[in-house]
């Protein structure tokens, strides 16, 4: 789900790796989760998911940088009939498949990112062991997109 907005939605083809950045992801993850919020409003989506309401309101008013990753992740499962816990699942090892292709490890990506993070804490933030937002996730995975062979 996140992890697959690399592929352009519109068109279905490719991104060019070199043109991935954190604003183009955070804008397809934002599209993302706001389509599920409407798709399944937002009562279903604070009883099912378990999101509490201000988390919901800023989401529907398109604010989703702030947003931690599992609770998108349980906003867009809820409207797929998925497990949040195997989205996050799968974006973190997306996320991890995607270091090891591009040999970077988490300080190169720490120095590489706009968010205030270390190598530690972006380490604790893949691992789970750490809140990540979705604008940290973007930035992130920008980075691993472009150094991607």
């Amino acid at each position: 789900m996140f992890h697959e907005v690399v592929v352009d939605g519109t068109t279905g083809a490719e991104s060019d790796a070199d043109e991935v950045t954190a604003a183009t992801l955070l804008a397809a993850f934002e599209a993302l989760v706001n389509e599920a919020a409407a798709e399944v409003g937002h009562d279903r989506i604070a009883e099912e998911a378990g999101i509490d309401g201000a988390a919901i309101d800023a989401v529907i008013d398109g604010n989703v940088s702030g947003l931690r990753l599992e609770d998108g992740a349980a906003i867009v499962a809820v409207s797929a009939d998925r497990d949040g816990d195997a989205v996050v699942a799968e974006v973190r090892d997306h996320l991890l498949m995607g270091m090891a292709t591009a040999v970077l490890d988490v300080d190169s990506i720490a120095a590489a990112i706009d968010a205030d993070l270390t190598g530690q804490e972006v380490q604790q933030a893949l691992e789970g062991r750490a809140p990540m937002t979705l604008g940290q996730l973007a930035e992130i995975m920008a980075v691993i997109e472009r150094r991607k062979p």
